[in-house]
């Protein structure tokens, strides 16, 4: 979304999972960015971009292999500031003379400490403390196998780890700066500190805001739609709520909701969805009963990637025909967020790896009657609720848990019936209904509960049981990329999971997932 007004800072994406967290760090410095696959950033590129500063995201690759992701040289001769991060300074150093290789004991996954050198630098301004009882050491996340082996000509070296001597360096001649850590990540505690002073050096004026960003996007989607119709896929969570309000302030009547009951919503939420919509927005709505459809079409289906696919294409093909009857809407609206993207397909084109398909990317048909329109893509979840508030949507509701487009068909791992929906029905609204009254649902970030394929002897009544394992999750979060587990006491738990079997006849055996992510993910499927 280029904005002239604005002084912009390029990120070139060489396929980390996590580039868009620079993104993230640098909106909440209101920095305008960027995203761009280096294999989109050529030398007319950056003359039209004009960065006023520019940062290489880590990456798989090596800088050794055939075909390797490069920049294009003449990005080191623009005269602004350069940031390598991981992948992005070993090819820093590839390009300018260093030297990376690949050898045993060098590589560095997850927490690493880095140390100062004597040498200093702005740069590193308020970042190693020097009263941790750790003599100035820094906590970093690092997620490397090459390592940086001889550094480019003008760089010196601000900090080292057990494994990386070139974990911080910079040539402060030419204003190029390059750690081998990742500092988007929040396991890195210091990182935003990083970047604050990154933007500082080159000079940004942090202008950037949610309010800007909104009159943004509804430029944008005029643009894109004009005096066409759309249709919004709402299901009543945050995300397609505050997508469907801020098309609607952008293009008003040519927008038509359509709510899909797919028979895989919890306990009272298609009454509930209806009623806050038809009640609060003066926008129309359709409430499209398709239940009987989708739970046929998945009769049967235990893969997770089936199971999306399917879902996916049936949406579409509710959509487009509530689309016809609505007038020929040629649009299609939805709450994609950058989470789906980034684990579903590479963004804009980019050469991150996929880890699962969601119903609303990579679970959609190849062809497909309408066009997309995603103003909420490039988001995070915390700024999509930033962005509601902005658009004036409540703070109740803006703070409600994630619940994903294909439901309970995702928290129902194996095949899927009617009896195990309802059980897990029941039990998610006892497991939720114990988060709010012991006043955690805020502390929380997503929590459900999922039945799993699975059943187990119990006794009950002094009788035998054999019914259904129930799986319960909650996670804390900022933006979905990464997650820990909440740490419930056992207290909880144990009055948790005696509800659910005394209230929801079906279940015998509760289990707690302290899993994080990754390597999970926050959903089962």
């Amino acid at each position: 979304m280029t904005q002239s007004t604005h002084d912009r800072l390029l990120i070139i994406d060489f396929g980390s999972q996590v580039t868009q967290l620079i993104a993230r760090r640098l909106r909440e410095l209101s920095v305008y960015c960027e995203i761009h696959p280096f294999n989109r950033v050529d030398e007319a590129f950056l003359t039209a971009f004009a960065p006023k500063a520019v940062i290489f995201s880590g990456g798989p690759a090596s800088v050794f292999a055939e075909g390797a992701p490069m920049p294009p040289k003449g990005v080191f001769d623009l005269g602004v500031p350069i940031l390598g991060i991981c992948y992005g300074q070993q090819v820093m150093m590839h390009c300018l003379g260093g030297k990376v290789e690949r050898g045993h004991g060098t590589a560095e996954f997850g927490r690493a400490y880095v140390t100062p050198t004597p040498a200093t630098h702005p740069i590193l301004s308020g970042w190693f403390d020097t009263d941790d009882g750790h003599g100035g050491r820094e906590q970093v996340w690092m997620s490397h196998g090459d390592h940086v082996s001889e550094i480019a000509p003008g760089f010196q070296v601000l900090g080292t780890s057990p494994n990386a001597p070139f974990a911080i360096t910079a040539n402060p001649e030419r204003h190029f700066y390059a750690v081998q850590f990742h500092p988007e990540v929040h396991h890195t505690p210091k990182g935003a500190k990083l970047y604050e002073n990154f933007v500082r050096l080159a000079g940004f004026k942090g202008d950037w805001t949610m309010g800007a960003y909104r009159e943004e996007a509804i430029r944008k989607i005029r643009e894109q739609v004009g005096d066409q119709k759309v249709i919004c896929g709402l299901s009543g969570g945050v995300d397609s709520s505050v997508a469907a309000v801020l098309i609607h302030e952008a293009i008003g009547d040519q927008l038509t909701c359509v709510f899909v009951d797919h028979g895989l919503l919890r306990l009272g939420e298609a009454e509930q969805v209806v009623t806050m919509f038809r009640d609060h927005y003066n926008m129309p709505l359709i409430h499209a009963d398709e239940s009987d459809l989708f739970l046929g079409a998945l009769d049967g289906i235990s893969d997770p990637e089936v199971k999306r696919k399917t879902i996916g294409r049936l949406f579409i093909e509710v959509f487009e025909k509530h689309a016809k009857s609505v007038g020929g809407a040629t649009f299609l609206a939805q709450g994609t967020l950058y989470p789906d993207v980034i684990e579903s397909v590479s963004f804009s084109g980019g050469p991150s790896v996929t880890i699962k398909s969601h119903h609303n990317v990579g679970g959609l048909p190849e062809k497909m009657g309408m066009k997309l329109v995603e103003p909420l893509r490039e988001l995070f979840k915390d700024e999509v609720r930033a962005l509601g508030r902005e658009l004036g949507l409540p703070d109740a509701f803006i703070g409600r848990h994630p619940f994903p487009g294909p439901g309970l068909a995702i928290r129902c791992p194996g095949e899927i019936t009617r009896e195990k929906l309802d059980i897990l029905r029941r039990a998610d609204a006892v497991y939720i209904d114990q988060i709010r009254k012991h006043g955690l649902y805020d502390e929380i970030w997503q929590a459900f509960a999922a039945i799993l394929p699975m059943r187990t002897v119990g006794v009950m009544g002094d009788g035998r049981t054999y019914d259904y394992a129930l799986a319960l999750r909650a996670v804390t979060s900022v933006d979905g990329m990464t997650a820990d587990y909440y740490p419930f006491t056992h207290e909880f738990l144990g009055e948790t999971a005696t509800r659910i079997i005394n209230e929801v006849q079906g279940v015998n055996r509760v289990f707690y997932d302290c899993t994080s992510k990754p390597p999970g993910t926050i959903e089962l499927e």
